[in-house]
């Protein structure tokens, strides 16, 4: 089952204690600490990196529209899935502004909360689900000596070796190899899925790697990492706080 780390930020108790309970009888959702104002939310983001943030739009000191901002500016990761909360159906045309995946009229009918998180899983999915999915090592059984890779007009036979990384990009898989960028339609999943028992690792929900390609791993900020490949470009990619010991561990053993 795919772990939603979801934060809520919300100055009155009332509705801050409404949207957790909410999010509390949802099985795949784990909780962070939450934040009562902008400034703290933003300080939070950057210690648990949640994958949605449940944000009152109107919050003392930074606003939630101006913490969002600020988050989006932050994030060397993937930038979280916002869901605005407002008690004015006026704001939600800020929230758009800033593509948040929702919004939510306070008070909350289960409903519609229902609908958010439909579309919070339907976002995940799409940009591979959360890097909590993928904390093991791999496993070298059966691996597969060779890659059909439908790039929407052709039937691309790739050696997997050739592979360095694969993100999701504006509804498209890019995927890295030596000499050229395979796009598909595939998800980063079903990719993973298709190198199973081979040296591929999520260093971050939405970056897949090959260990072979890894030229250095270096610290970057508050528990994470960046590896750095052995491209020509020598390409930087980021690895997340939660899979950084397991990758790490992975080169020692």
């Amino acid at each position: 089952m795919v772990r939603i780390q979801a934060m809520v930020a919300e100055d009155e108790q009332l509705a801050r204690e409404e949207l957790i309970y909410l999010l509390k009888k949802e099985s795949d959702v784990t909780i962070c600490p939450s934040a009562e104002t902008g400034e703290q939310l933003v300080e939070l983001y950057a210690e648990y990196e949640p994958d949605v943030i449940f944000l009152d739009v109107q919050m003392p000191g930074l606003t939630g529209v101006e913490a969002a901002g600020q988050i989006a500016e932050l994030a060397y990761h993937q930038v979280p899935l916002f869901v605005f909360t407002t008690a004015y159906d006026d704001y939600a045309l800020d929230a758009f502004e800033l593509e948040a995946v929702d919004y939510l009229l306070k008070p909350y009918e289960d409903s519609r909360f229902q609908k958010a998180m439909k579309r919070i899983r339907k976002q995940l999915t799409q940009t591979g689900g959360t890097e909590k999915d993928n904390l093991t090592l791999p496993q070298h059984e059966s691996p597969a000596s060779k890659l059909l890779i439908d790039d929407g007009e052709r039937m691309i036979v790739l050696q997997p070796d050739s592979i360095y990384y694969a993100v999701p990009s504006k509804r498209m898989l890019e995927i890295h190899t030596k000499d050229e960028v395979i796009e598909s339609r595939m998800t980063l999943q079903e990719l993973e899925d298709k190198l199973h028992g081979l040296p591929f690792f999520r260093t971050h929900r939405s970056y897949l790697v090959n260990l072979n390609h890894i030229r250095e791993i270096t610290p970057w900020f508050n528990g994470a990492y960046n590896v750095t490949l052995k491209d020509k470009q020598h390409t930087t990619l980021p690895v997340s706080r939660s899979a950084s010991k397991v990758l790490l561990d992975t080169f020692k053993n």
